[in-house]
């Protein structure tokens, strides 16, 4: 899909490089769940029956656990309008539109290309945001679209969700099952299994989050230039990242789990999310970037 939102060389070079390296982490995850289950077949139905589940339902699966559902132009007319106006802006296919009702003012898309994608925003951000910040987010979501990366971070973030899973099944078939055996090579087999699967979790959660940093760096630098407005999506990130502080601990856990694909990541008080572990990049960089887009752009800063 070819769309008017700025190309991005460097976004495309690094997800190639992460889906590159997590397929080399994939030949040693597979090499050890066969080592461990010792039956082809049985790897085969496990690993790509959880990889179709996640890569064909991963839209349905985001809406489910965010309470979200589409909703139709008569439903949320200014909502779609905005939609409409940015998709012709930017010559892409419209993708579906969605709301999700929780007061936890934030925005993502998902889907596994254009043809299947969501935008969805909370009536949270409906409420707090104005005419032109909610378009500047939207353009920051359909950028996601349109450069592929919806599809790149779920199908990233399926090996580390597979790993955490093998971790979790050896811990506790070692625990009931690997004593009873009293042999030392299964002993040290299944600590050989924990140790590699543990090493591409951990390899896969750092390579995914450094993806997801620059990517999103790549959508408010892309819906900043689509719009020509970079001043409205720093109001929208700087109100939504302050509301966001303010939002209930317990309500913020539901959405954590969704932070890979959130405008603003869903911490609360207090957490130190300018670190290597964060899924996206500090407020401050952020507003750094939109205030020299705003510059290039003749605009002045980004007050």
């Amino acid at each position: 899909m070819r769309s008017r939102f700025q190309p991005d060389r460097q976004l495309t070079v690094r997800m190639v490089t992460t889906l590159f390296l997590l397929g080399l982490l994939y030949v040693a995850f597979v090499a050890v769940l066969i080592v461990l289950i010792k039956s082809w077949i049985l790897v085969v139905v496990i690993v790509g029956g959880m990889f179709v589940a996640q890569y064909w339902f991963s839209d349905r699966l985001a809406l489910f656990g965010m309470h979200g559902h589409i909703v139709t132009p008569e439903e949320e007319p200014h909502l779609h309008g905005v939609v409409d106006r940015l998709c012709a802006m930017a010559d892409m296919p419209k993708p579906q539109v969605a709301v999700s009702r929780m007061d936890l003012p934030n925005a993502f898309a998902t889907g596994r290309n254009a043809d299947h994608a969501v935008v969805c925003v909370t009536t949270g951000l409906l409420r707090r945001l104005e005419p032109e910040e909610l378009e500047g987010v939207l353009a920051h979501e359909l950028s996601h679209v349109a450069h592929r990366d919806v599809a790149v971070i779920t199908i990233a973030s399926f090996l580390g969700v597979l790993a955490g899973l093998l971790v979790r099944f050896t811990f506790y078939s070692q625990l009931f099952g690997g004593r009873s055996r009293n042999d030392q090579n299964t002993a040290m087999l299944f600590a050989l299994v924990m140790t590699v699967s543990a090493v591409v979790y951990a390899l896969s959660f750092v390579l995914i989050r450094a993806l997801s940093r620059y990517r999103e760096l790549a959508a408010d630098r892309s819906a900043a230039l689509l719009t020509a407005r970079p001043s409205a999506l720093a109001s929208a990130l700087t109100k939504v990242t302050g509301d966001i502080a303010r939002i209930p601990t317990e309500d913020l856990r539901t959405a954590q789990a969704f932070n890979a694909f959130f405008l603003t990541p869903a911490f609360g008080k207090g957490a130190d999310v300018a670190t290597l572990f964060s899924t996206h990049p500090s407020l401050e960089r952020r507003l750094e970037q939109l205030a020299e887009i705003s510059r290039q752009l003749g605009g002045g800063g980004v007050h």
